[in-house]
């Protein structure tokens, strides 16, 4: 290399330099927002539990839904504006909305007949589902490796529910069936995903929710008190917020990074159970929890070496 190669060389190092300290200032925002849309989505999840004792899942959910568009549409004008919302597959949005909005109502109710912490175990094994319904629904091809995790996950599960015991829950049932709606909307994300944006779904989604939920407003409605006006309002202002942070989480670090500290909810939601209604989690929720956990940080570290970080991201960013 000639002499002034090398001071060009040289005078780019810095540069570089400079290029990779900003992109770990990007994955240490990205962890902390991260870390915050988890603590958030834990502190409604508490609201939604308390609220459960009165007022109906289906309302709960409405008021999570319309109070949701506050900071929802704060961030979409923040961004690219209505742009992002543009779609040729409304019928798609629909159907993908309807199955989550399933999912959100079975957790709903769950998290208000069980332990918060237990049901929150139970869902982390979406991705096992995702992964195995991946295949007949998305021809996805999924390796031995892949399988056996999911194998291993189920196997968490069972631990966590313990159906052949005398203290299995009469409610994990529809936890269980909250986790596998979700993981038939996240199939659905996948699909719209390879055309739509993540507001756009997020966004619809939240529409469709509200406009459903609100159709049995008529039927179901219980007056709030001062105490539930505010708690109702605070499910919709947390859930938005949380969905927000995770959005830029994702936007400013790799999925990679970033999706294994979602599993800090059940250290946050053991600690708000315990602290508000005395609910310890049994060793069988810990150890169960610890193998699902471990089972789908494997898939994310498989699906990431396999190049579906997108499909990771989307999937991750499409919470209840």
């Amino acid at each position: 290399m000639t002499t002034s190669g090398n001071e060009a060389a040289a005078d780019a190092l810095p540069a570089v330099e400079e290029i990779e300290r900003e992109r770990a200032r990007e994955t240490a925002r990205g962890i902390v927002l991260m870390l915050v849309s988890v603590l958030l989505f834990a502190c409604m999840d508490v609201a939604v539990k308390w609220l459960g004792a009165t007022y109906p899942t289906i309302q709960i959910v409405f008021f999570r839904s319309l109070f949701a568009f506050i900071p929802l549409s704060l961030f979409i004008f923040r961004g690219t504006g209505l742009a992002a919302l543009r779609t040729q597959r409304p019928l798609q949005h629909a159907v993908r909305s309807l199955v989550g909005l399933a999912a959100m109502s079975s957790f709903f109710y769950a998290y208000s007949q069980m332990p918060l912490a237990n049901a929150v175990a139970i869902g982390f094994a979406a991705p096992m589902f995702i992964t195995a319904l991946s295949v007949p629904l998305l021809g996805e091809k999924v390796g031995p490796r892949r399988w056996m995790a999911v194998l291993v996950g189920f196997i968490g599960v069972l631990v966590i529910v313990k159906p052949d015991a005398g203290v299995f829950h009469a409610a994990a049932p529809v936890a269980l069936a909250g986790t596998v709606f979700y993981a038939l909307a996240m199939i659905f994300v996948r699909r719209l995903g390879r055309t739509e944006t993540s507001t756009a779904i997020v966004f619809y989604f939240t529409v469709c929710c509200t406009l459903v939920s609100g159709i049995f407003m008529p039927f179901v409605w219980v007056a709030p008190d001062a105490e539930g006006w505010a708690l109702l309002i605070l499910v919709g202002l947390l859930g938005g917020l949380a969905q927000m942070a995770m959005t830029n989480a994702v936007r400013l670090a790799d999925i990679s990074v970033v999706a294994p500290f979602d599993y800090t909810a059940l250290l946050w939601t053991a600690l708000l159970g315990f602290l508000i209604w005395s609910e310890v989690p049994g060793l069988s929720v810990w150890l169960g929890a610890v193998i699902v956990v471990a089972s789908g940080i494997y898939i994310l570290y498989r699906e990431a070496h396999l190049g579906l970080p997108r499909g990771m991201a989307r999937r991750l960013q499409a919470r209840r």
